[in-house]
């Protein structure tokens, strides 16, 4: 083999990692989503109950700051992490992500639950890893597995050249768009 085919040629890594490439940057960019989306989170929540807007509502304040983190995670999901990605109505897919965000925060809570009251570790340390270590990364893997699944589907093999080019420009135009 000369030296421009193996120029030219893949690496062993580039082939075995292609199939993957999408998968990949789907992870990465929906933990960055995450990641923001927390910050928002933890963030709003302790301005409204700390700052002298929402003092003494703790739960207030947590129902408006998961609300907004949610909106922000949906958006930034729907226009960066799947936007190569098929597309439904949006009301439709906002709803179907807060459903399975609901299902996702039970995931949490049993996690929770079943280490508290079931195997009795009812510690602030036993709680916050049940919670926010084992439950959060189980509702995460079910949110990322969810959200390709049935929020941002992926385009049938059936659709043709013309309609999947379609789609993926109106995909293009609605990430490049301000809202």
């Amino acid at each position: 083999m000369s030296e421009a085919e193996v120029a030219d040629s893949p690496s062993w890594l580039a082939r075995v990692y292609a199939p993957f490439r999408t998968l990949a940057h789907e992870i990465a960019k929906f933990g960055i989503v995450g990641g923001m989306a927390f910050v928002i989170d933890v963030g709003l929540f302790n301005l409204l109950l700390y700052g002298g807007i929402l003092t003494d509502r703790p739960i207030t304040s947590k129902i408006v700051s998961v609300a907004a983190a949610t909106t922000f995670a949906y958006f930034a999901n729907r226009f960066w992490t799947f936007r190569h990605r098929g597309r439904t109505h949006m009301g439709k897919e906002y709803l179907l992500f807060f459903l399975l965000n609901g299902a996702a925060m039970v995931i949490s809570v049993s996690c929770l639950w079943f280490s508290h009251y079931v195997l009795g570790l009812d510690s602030a340390l036993a709680d916050n890893i049940s919670a926010n270590v084992v439950g959060l990364a189980l509702g995460t893997l079910f949110r990322f597995w969810s959200y390709r699944k049935w929020v941002f589907p992926a385009l049938p093999d059936d659709v043709s050249a013309e309609e999947r080019a379609a789609d993926e420009e109106l995909a293009e135009r609605d990430a490049s768009t301000p809202i």
